[in-house]
């Protein structure tokens, strides 16, 4: 990041943490040292909704943030509460384009087409590279993630649509259409240079059942992190050397794809009018000894 430029916690202020059982207080003790508003959106359950699709109730979770979003008209973060940030998050780049003022400097107002920006990405997609070192592509994760008031209300009626075609005891991919929806409203998604955090949970049984990877880490991240992530604890094998494998996992994945054009797709790339950014982005972001 450039000297002086602005940093994402002068961009966004607020992070609203969603969950039902689990303990976020260190989750929200390190936000919170950053300078962030952190609110708890602790979703409690009736029981009726005992038997709906995991998958559903954690849109439910997500759909209460949207619309405190659309309400204050601020574009936040939310994040799940297993997500694990790096160390001063809050100082990494703004993670989307901003627009500039008649004497060039940089301003806190994005593009009006600005819809999401994934702080932490799963089986990311990278669509193009602005001047700027930007990129817009695709994610499926919602662990952690900036939206803009204009697209919560779109994903709001994005959740009404997965309510009516799915219904709420059937496994839906809600947060895998997410992109798709955004776009075909004009909407601009970004991902980001690496990973402000991790994945920190345990694999999902649900996704397993869908024949869906049950677990998905980060495969690049920016700094350490910030507390250990849930997934190191249990088993017979220290804490330590289990959060060591998963990062080496990860960063193995994370460069599986991009040899193999997952990340960047060649038919993608060589339509670009700009292929070699889009190819500078995905090789330069692997360029970490950083796990």
């Amino acid at each position: 990041m450039r000297q002086n430029e602005p940093c994402l916690r002068d961009f966004v202020s607020r992070a609203y943490i969603i969950s039902y059982q689990e303990d976020i207080e260190p989750l929200k003790q390190n936000l919170t040292s950053q300078g962030f508003e952190c609110i708890s959106m602790r979703q409690k359950y009736s029981e009726h909704d005992r038997d709906y699709s995991r998958s559903y109730l954690c849109l439910l979770n997500h759909v209460r943030a949207w619309e405190e979003i659309v309400a204050t008209q601020a574009i936040s973060a939310i994040v799940e509460a297993d997500f694990v940030p790096v160390r001063q998050m809050g100082k990494l780049p703004i993670p989307c384009d901003l627009q500039r003022d008649r004497f060039g400097k940089v301003t806190l107002e994005p593009f009006a087409d600005f819809g999401i920006a994934w702080l932490y990405t799963c089986a990311a997609q990278v669509y193009s590279v602005s001047e700027t070192g930007k990129a817009i592509g695709y994610s499926s994760s919602m662990v952690a993630y900036l939206v803009s008031p204009q697209a919560a209300a779109i994903l709001l009626e994005h959740a009404e649509s997965i309510h009516q075609q799915f219904g709420p005891r059937t496994y839906s991919v809600w947060d895998s259409q997410v992109e798709h929806v955004l776009r075909s409203r004009g909407f601009q998604s970004y991902i980001p240079f690496r990973n402000y955090g991790e994945h920190g949970g345990h694999p999902n049984h649900e996704h397993y059942l869908a024949k869906l990877s049950r677990e998905h880490r980060a495969d690049v991240l920016y700094d350490s992190l910030a507390f250990t992530p849930q997934y190191c604890y249990g088993g017979r094998y220290p804490v330590w050397l289990k959060g060591f494998l998963a990062r080496i996992f990860a960063r193995a994945k994370g460069l599986g794809r991009l040899v193999c054009q997952r990340y960047v797709r060649r038919g993608v790339w060589k339509k670009s009018s700009r292929p070699h950014w889009m190819i500078g982005f995905a090789i330069l972001r692997q360029l970490t000894l950083r796990l």
